[in-house]
């Protein structure tokens, strides 16, 4: 990923992190990466390879769920539909392996009634369990696989109640390439 305006970009792996020009040459690298986050508060500022794992974390699960769902290791279990936005929402919980990097390891996606991710229920282990409703929405064929482009993050209180304001994270790919 790039950070724009710049001229870095991010190389995201479970274990290492590296910030380079958009060149190619390193700037800063960190390994274990995650460990970082130990003992930070809230307002603790973040450096860019902070920015990197987090924002890595994030779009690596975004950009593979269902996908990663039927890896090894992975375990699910339906729960309860819900109604939401004038649609039945099936639920799919699921806990990842350990070895998997994301914002924590039980995750809720729900589906609308054509199968697609409407939205992502998560806590964020590394904000101090920060919970949030990712929507996903937009939906693009790339090479033929279906992604949401727009993803809107919101938090939640109770039952996955969401506060709607202010919008916590907003996403908007604009270009997806397979390799």
């Amino acid at each position: 990923m790039e950070f724009p305006g710049q001229n870095k970009r991010t190389i995201f792996e479970p274990d290492r992190v590296v910030v380079q020009t958009a060149q190619g040459e390193a700037i800063t690298a960190r390994d274990d990466p995650k460990k970082s986050f130990e003992g930070q508060a809230f307002e603790t500022p973040w450096d860019d390879v902070d920015v990197a794992y987090f924002s890595g974390e994030a779009m690596w699960t975004y950009l593979t769920i269902p996908f990663m769902y039927a890896q090894p290791g992975f375990e699910t279990e339906e729960l309860s539909p819900i109604q939401s936005d004038g649609e039945t929402w099936r639920r799919l919980k699921v806990t990842l392996p350990d070895n998997v990097r994301s914002h924590t390891r039980t995750q809720i996606s729900c589906f609308g009634p054509d199968g697609l991710l409407r939205r992502h229920d998560y806590t964020v282990d590394i904000l101090g369990g920060a919970k949030a409703l990712n929507y996903a929405s937009d939906y693009r064929n790339v090479d033929g696989i279906v992604f949401p482009v727009t993803r809107r993050v919101v938090a939640y209180e109770g039952d996955y109640q969401p506060v709607r304001e202010p919008v916590l994270v907003a996403i908007d790919m604009k270009e997806i390439s397979l390799l």
